[in-house]
C-alpha cells in the first residue's frame, strides 16, 4: 500500500501566472474588473481552503477517534481474554467478533500457538485483511517495546496511520495486549468520509465560482458608476480640444468626481475667456497692421514719386545734383524702396493671418516659370537651372514667383553665386531645390529661418530685407498644400527644398483679379535675418 499525494497545483499555478503575464490591460474597466475578480478569487479560495481544511480535520478526527476508541475497547474486552498461545480458530473467531462493531472495520490478530508457530486470525477470512496490508513502519512501531517510566507504565502503545490504496483512503491501527497476548491490527475504509469531503469541496468550489461571478458583476456596476463621469470628462476634454470652448459638464454630488467636474468647468471657462481675449487682441493687431499698411500707401506713393524724380536727377549727365546732398538722396531712395517693400509684405501677411488669401490657379510649365522669375530680376548669369521643359503643374503663378524670388534672392545674397535650382518629380509632388555655395546656415538659426522678423545676429538689427520674405514664401507654399524645408548640404552651402502638389485645385477658387495685391517677394530675406 502507498500513500498518494494529489499534487499538480504548482504546475497549474505557474500556467495561470504565465497567462496573466501575457494579458494586456487595455482599458480601465478591464483592469477594474480583473482587480475585483482577483481580490474576490483570493478571498473566496482562502476562505474555502480554510473551511475545507477545518471540516476535513474535524470529520477525519471524529471518525478516527471513534474507530480507535472502539478498536482499543475491543482489544481490551475480547483480545485480552484469549490465552497467551491461542489457536488459529480462536483468533479467527475473536477477530470476527471484534469486526462486528458499528464502526465496520476489519481486524487482524497475530499470535504464536503452543508449537511456537505464528498464526493469524482475520475478520474477512483468508482472503480478507492480511499483514501485507499493514505498513512496515506501523508494524515496527507496534512490536517495539517502549521503556516504562513514571509517566507511562505500559511497554506497548496504540499506533495508527492513514494510507491511500487505489485512490481509496484507509485508517490502519495496531496494538498489543498489555500483559501478554496477541497483536491486533485494524483497517477502516474512509471512503464515506472522503465522499462527504468531496461533496464539501464541490460545494465550496461552486460557492467560489458564484463569488467570482458576483464580484465581476459588482466590478462592472462599480466601473459603470465610476467610469461614466470619467468618460463624460474625456468626451468633454476632446470637444474642448476640438475648439468647442463652451463645453461644460453637469455637476452632481459632492464626491471627488464632482470636484473634478467643477474644476474642469472652471478651467474651461477660464480658457474660453483667455482665448476670447487673445482672439480680440489678435484681431485688433491684424486690423491695426492692415489699416496702417493701407494708410501708409497714400503718402508712400507720393514719396515714391518724389524719390523717382530725385533718382532721375542722380542719373542725369548734366550733374545738376549738389555733390554734398547726393549721398543723402541715394539713402532716401534706398530706404523708400525698402519701406515700400515692407508695406507690401505687411499687407500680404495680414491676408494670410485673416485667411483671405486665395489661389488663382493656372497650368504652368515649371521650367518656363523659373526662367521668367530669374530673367525678370536679371539673375541669369548667377543662377544655374536644372529643369526639363514639359513638367507642368496646376498652381498660382504669381505666388510661385514670390516663393522662387525669395528663395533664389536669399541664396544669392547670403550664399553667393552660382545658385543651383533643380526640379524633379516625386509621385504626385513637385520638388524644387535651391542650393548655394556659401558657408551654410548656423545650426541654432535653422529652426528660425522662416520666423517673421527673425534676426540671426543682434549686431545686425537692420538689413536690406524686411525680415518677412521667407515667412511669406512658406505661407504661399502652405496655401498650395506644400512645404518648404531648410538644411545644410553635406558638401557646402544651404539647401531650401520646396514641395508642392502637382494639382493645387481647391473648392471655391477665385478668378484672376481678386484683390490680393502684389505681395511679390524680391529675394530680400537672408539666412541670417529671415
Amino acid at each position: 500500500m502507498t500513500q498518494q499525494d494529489p499534487g499538480g497545483t504548482r504546475g497549474w499555478t505557474a500556467a495561470r501566472k504565465g497567462v496573466l503575464s501575457r494579458l494586456r490591460f487595455t482599458s480601465l474597466r478591464l483592469r477594474l474588473v480583473l482587480v475585483f475578480g482577483l481580490v474576490a478569487l483570493t478571498a473566496a479560495v482562502s476562505a474555502s481552503g480554510i473551511a475545507y481544511w477545518l471540516n476535513r480535520e474535524a470529520v477525519l478526527t471524529r471518525t478516527q477517534d471513534a474507530v480507535l476508541r472502539d478498536f482499543e475497547q475491543e482489544m481490551q474486552n475480547r483480545a485480552s481474554a484469549l490465552p497467551e498461545q491461542p489457536t488459529q480458530d480462536e483468533l479467527q473467531h475473536t477477530a470476527g467478533q471484534m469486526a462486528g462493531s458499528d464502526q465496520r472495520f476489519s481486524v487482524l490478530l497475530v499470535a504464536r500457538n503452543a508449537d511456537g508457530k505464528t498464526v493469524y486470525g482475520s475478520s474477512g477470512g483468508l482472503s480478507g485483511f492480511s499483514l501485507r496490508d499493514v505498513p512496515v513502519s506501523l508494524r515496527t512501531a507496534v512490536n517495539k517495546t517502549q521503556k516504562a517510566d513514571g509517566a507511562d507504565k505500559h511497554p506497548h502503545h496504540l499506533y495508527w496511520q492513514r494510507i491511500v490504496d487505489h485512490d481509496t483512503p484507509y485508517l490502519v491501527a495496531g496494538t498489543r495486549v498489555i500483559g501478554g497476548g496477541p497483536t491486533g491490527y485494524m483497517l477502516k475504509s474512509l471512503e464515506p468520509e472522503a465522499k462527504d469531503l468531496n461533496s464539501l469541496a464541490w460545494s465550496l468550489g461552486i460557492a467560489t465560482a458564484l463569488a467570482l461571478i458576483g464580484s465581476a458583476l459588482l466590478a462592472q456596476a462599480a466601473a459603470t458608476t465610476v467610469l461614466k463621469p470619467v468618460q463624460r470628462l474625456g468626451a468633454a476634454a476632446r470637444r474642448l480640444g476640438e475648439g468647442k470652448l463652451d463645453t461644460r459638464l453637469r455637476v452632481s454630488g459632492t464626491d471627488e468626481l464632482a470636484d473634478l467636474s467643477r474644476t474642469f468647468n472652471n478651467a474651461a471657462e477660464a480658457l474660453e475667456k483667455r482665448v476670447a481675449d487673445m482672439a480680440a487682441r489678435d484681431e485688433a493687431s491684424r486690423r491695426f497692421v492692415a489699416d496702417m499698411s493701407h494708410e501708409l500707401r497714400t503718402p508712400l506713393t507720393a514719396i515714391t514719386a518724389v524719390t523717382e524724380v530725385l533718382e532721375e536727377e542722380l542719373e542725369a549727365e548734366t550733374g545738376s545734383m549738389d555733390p554734398m546732398i547726393e549721398p543723402a538722396v541715394r539713402l532716401v531712395v534706398s530706404e523708400t524702396r525698402r519701406l515700400n517693400d515692407l508695406v507690401e509684405n505687411l499687407m500680404e501677411v495680414t491676408r494670410f493671418d485673416a485667411g483671405t488669401a486665395r489661389l488663382v490657379l493656372d497650368d504652368v510649365d515649371i521650367a518656363d516659370q523659373i526662367t521668367a522669375c530669374i530673367d525678370a530680376r536679371a539673375w541669369l548669369d548667377a543662377v544655374e537651372l536644372d529643369a526639363e521643359r514639359g513638367i507642368h503643374a496646376r498652381l498660382d503663378p504669381r505666388r510661385l514667383d514670390v516663393i522662387l524670388a525669395n528663395l533664389i534672392g536669399n541664396a544669392l545674397k547670403h550664399g553667393g553665386s552660382p545658385v543651383r535650382v533643380s526640379v524633379r518629380e516625386e509621385d504626385d509632388s513637385l520638388v524644387i531645390e535651391v542650393q548655394d555655395h556659401g558657408p551654410g546656415i548656423p545650426e541654432d538659426v535653422l529652426p528660425h529661418v522662416f520666423d517673421r522678423f527673425y534676426k540671426a545676429s543682434a549686431s545686425r538689427p537692420r538689413s536690406e530685407g524686411s525680415g518677412l520674405g521667407l515667412s511669406i514664401a512658406l505661407e504661399n507654399a502652405h496655401i498650395h498644400g506644400g512645404e518648404i524645408t531648410a538644411a545644410n548640404s553635406p558638401d557646402s552651402g544651404a539647401v531650401f527644398t520646396l514641395r508642392l502638389p502637382r494639382d493645387s485645385s481647391e473648392p471655391g477658387e477665385q478668378p484672376a483679379g481678386n484683390g490680393d495685391g502684389p505681395g511679390d517677394g524680391t529675394g530680400e530675406d537672408a539666412k541670417g535675418d529671415a
